[in-house]
């Protein structure tokens, strides 16, 4: 069984995880320096999460339709993701197994994987904040 309902879901946990990094003082500037547009595209619920990480713009994050033209899209599973943004799924594994799946610049995109490191208690702790001890203890 899915962890999600529905793409509102998706979006009131993963999307709230990078609306909130967007304007972080500390994390967000150190994503900016990714300088790209990144898609995340999630099947089963379907939902989509657009964001912008480039120097000297803003933080943008889109829920479905997006008028930015992302350079990276990554695509998976809510549930890989679910896992993967509370330290449970190693990228270079899920990437050879075909369970994330990406397109754009490798180096960009690997540029990215160690900056999440420090994400993933602050979003188990999100989840907490939300009363969403099913998808804690999942």
């Amino acid at each position: 069984m899915a962890y999600f309902k529905d793409a509102e879901d998706v979006y009131g946990t993963i999307g709230k995880l990078f609306f909130d990094l967007a304007s972080d003082e500390e994390l967000a500037p150190k994503f900016r320096k990714a300088n790209t547009i990144v898609r995340y595209e999630y099947s089963d619920p379907d939902s989509t999460i657009t964001v912008r990480l480039q120097e000297g713009r803003p933080g943008d994050v889109d829920f479905g339709e997006s008028e930015m033209e992302p350079e990276v899209t990554m695509a998976m599973e809510a549930d890989t993701a679910h896992r993967f943004w509370l330290g449970e799924v190693n990228v270079t594994v899920a990437l050879a197994r075909g369970q994330i799946k990406a397109k754009g610049p490798v180096a960009k995109i690997l540029r990215l994987v160690p900056l999440t490191k420090p994400i993933y208690p602050r979003y188990k702790a999100q989840l907490e904040a939300q009363g969403r001890t099913d998808l804690v203890n999942a």
